[in-house]
C-alpha cells in the first residue's frame, strides 16, 4: 500500500471534520437561565441547566442581585449589564441563537430585559414577583416611600434597611442602597410585569410555562399574564407541576421549543 497517496486524503478528511465541528459550534443554541427570588444558580433551575446541556445547548446561569446571597446588592442597570455580558459570551462560544429563560422573579426580570435588549427567544417559567400589583404595593409601600425620599434627598447611595416580601416567607430585611432598592421595587419600574409584557417586540418568540399546581394567585393571573404579552409569537405550556419544580418538569418542552424556534 502506498501510504504517501493516503496522506492527502487523510488531511482532507481531517479538514472536513474540523469544518463540520466549527459549523456545528456556530449553529449552537445558547441559554441564559435566571433563578428565582432568594434562589441561586445551583438551586431550582439547576435541573433545567443540566437538561439543556445534555441536548447540546450552551448554558450560562448567573447569580443575580435578587439571590439569597446578594440581596439586591446592585441595581437594575447592573443586572441588565450582567445578562448582556452572558449573552455576548454565549455568542463568542458559538451560539447562533440565544434564549433567556427565567423562573419566577427571574421570569419577570426576563420580561423587562427582553423589552429593551435583542434576544432570539424568551421563556417565562411560572412568572411571579410583579411589584405593580395592589397586594405587593401594600406590603412594601412604606419601604418604597422611604427609599424614594432618600433618593430625592440626595442620599440614594447610602446603605439602609428596607423590607422585602414573599407570600410563603413573609417579610425580611434587605440591606442595600435606597437607589438600588427603588430600582427593583418602584411599582412603575423594571419589575412592573404588565408594562414589560406590553413593551415586548412583536417579533420575539415567547414560551410561557404555567404549571397546573402553581400558587393560587399566579393561577388566577395566568391568563391575564399570557394575554398581556405583546408578541403574537407566543405559546402557553401547562405542565403537570408546581411552582418550585416547573423548571425541571418543563425542561424537555423548553429544549424542544427552542430547537423549533431556532429552525433545528
Amino acid at each position: 500500500m502506498n501510504t504517501n497517496r493516503l496522506k492527502p486524503a487523510i488531511a482532507l478528511l481531517l479538514l472536513l471534520v474540523l469544518h463540520a465541528g466549527q459549523a456545528a459550534a456556530q449553529s449552537a443554541i445558547g441559554f441564559v437561565v435566571l433563578h428565582g427570588k432568594g434562589g441561586r444558580p445551583e438551586g431550582l433551575t439547576a435541573p433545567l441547566d443540566a437538561s439543556l446541556q445534555q441536548q447540546g445547548m450552551l448554558v450560562i446561569s448567573p447569580e443575580m442581585p435578587w439571590s439569597g446571597k446578594r440581596k439586591y446588592d446592585a441595581d437594575v442597570a447592573a443586572a441588565e449589564t450582567q445578562i448582556t455580558e452572558a449573552v455576548r459570551t454565549l455568542r463568542q462560544r458559538g451560539a447562533a441563537k440565544v434564549f433567556l429563560a427565567g423562573h419566577s422573579q427571574g421570569a419577570v426580570f426576563g420580561l423587562h430585559y427582553a423589552s429593551k435588549h435583542p434576544l432570539d427567544g424568551l421563556v417565562l417559567i411560572a412568572p411571579g414577583g410583579n411589584v405593580a400589583t395592589n397586594f405587593y404595593r401594600q406590603k412594601v409601600s412604606p419601604s418604597v416611600s422611604k427609599a424614594r425620599s432618600l433618593v430625592a434627598g440626595g442620599k440614594g447611595n447610602e446603605p439602609g434597611e428596607f423590607e422585602e416580601y414573599e407570600g410563603d416567607k413573609g417579610f425580611w430585611t434587605v440591606r442595600t442602597t435606597a437607589a438600588a432598592y427603588l430600582s427593583w421595587f418602584d411599582p412603575e419600574g423594571a419589575m412592573n410585569q404588565t408594562k414589560s409584557s406590553r413593551a415586548l417586540p412583536k417579533t420575539l418568540p415567547v414560551l410561557h410555562v404555567a404549571p397546573t399546581s402553581d400558587y393560587p394567585v399566579l393561577l388566577r393571573a395566568k391568563q391575564d399574564m399570557y394575554d398581556a404579552l405583546a408578541t403574537p409569537l407566543k405559546r402557553l405550556y401547562e405542565p403537570s407541576s408546581d411552582h418550585r419544580n416547573a423548571p425541571r418538569d418543563a425542561a424537555a418542552e423548553i429544549a424542544r421549543w427552542a430547537a423549533e424556534v431556532a429552525g433545528k
